[in-house]
């Protein structure tokens, strides 16, 4: 039995759609029910020990994509990323342990990198988190390498990027949206405008995520997932004007030290994903194509 924790949430529903038959571990705290009508939905918190020993019980491979995903969260509420996310990985890894169930793919983050000094930056990187939301899934990481080292759990751990598509409700493609849905006139723009990232569609990371799972190699092994080009949060703002077909929409931009939005954000991050690339996969839409993508659908769905 495959299960995917958070599975009605962004990421995590597309992978249940691809996997097929799963079983999904959610607590609705950031997921949604209409994003897993058609499969089996156990409403859980893995904070509940007890209760999810027993929903793990015939596990043999554990999707683990339950997370508070708002980075900006953790800085005003550094509390909900530790139980939300430290918290609840351990809970799921002695579970594991437990019920002896050997494998897991983590979703983690580029914010484990933090403010890199050269971009794109690949796995050997250092790991020097500037968020909450970053720290915590490092702990994450680190956590489920010590199990895996301990007990022989088969760990991918995934470091996605700026993942967009149908379904997203948080990051700054959603913001945009809802900002210009109530005045098209004017867009407020967190930080300068130049920050530097990569934005990959969900359809992508979803095939990268099956890839790398479906290809046994070490014990524990770690993806970056993105893109293989890099936009400015700018040319974002331009992008989503131009898919809605606004003119002369006014940018107001609300920077703090160094230009970014909040803190906690990091002024550029891009990932080299050469490493995923070796195992046959590459994504099929750029950031600009996976941005047009992402707002056509986002607009159908509000």
């Amino acid at each position: 039995m495959l299960i995917v924790t958070g599975g009605a949430g962004f990421i995590g529903s597309h992978l249940a759609d691809r996997l097929g038959n799963v079983k999904i571990l959610d607590n609705l705290s950031s997921g949604r029910i209409e994003n897993v009508k058609s499969h089996k939905l156990l409403i859980l918190d893995l904070k509940d020990f007890e209760r999810t020993l027993e929903a793990i019980e015939d596990a043999e491979t554990i999707f683990h994509f339950a997370a508070n995903p708002e980075v900006r969260v953790s800085t005003i509420s550094p509390k909900i990323h530790f139980d939300e996310n430290i918290l609840a990985t351990f809970n799921l890894l002695e579970a594991m342990r437990k019920k002896d169930v050997k494998e897991i793919v983590f979703a983690s983050s580029s914010s484990v990198y933090g403010e890199p000094e050269f971009i794109p930056i690949d796995e050997k990187a250092p790991v020097k988190p500037i968020s909450i939301y970053g720290a915590s899934k490092a702990a994450c990481e680190n956590l489920i390498h010590a199990y895996s080292n301990l007990y022989g759990i088969r760990a991918i751990i995934l470091r996605y990027a700026n993942v967009v598509g149908p379904r997203l409700r948080h990051g700054v493609i959603y913001d945009f949206i809802l900002k210009l849905i109530k005045n098209p006139e004017v867009l407020e723009i967190l930080g300068d405008g130049n920050q530097i990232r990569s934005y990959i569609h969900v359809s992508d990371a979803v095939e990268a995520t099956i890839k790398a799972w479906s290809i046994n190699l070490r014990n524990f092994e770690v993806y970056n997932v993105g893109n293989e080009d890099w936009i400015s949060v700018n040319e974002v703002a331009r992008i989503t004007l131009e898919t809605l077909g606004l003119k002369n929409t006014k940018f107001i931009y609300k920077p703090i030290l160094n230009g970014v939005g909040w803190l906690g954000d990091v002024k550029r991050i891009a990932l080299s994903i050469e490493k995923l690339k070796s195992l046959g996969w590459r994504p099929k839409m750029n950031s600009r194509e996976a941005l047009i993508e992402s707002v056509k659908s986002i607009l159908s769905e509000l």
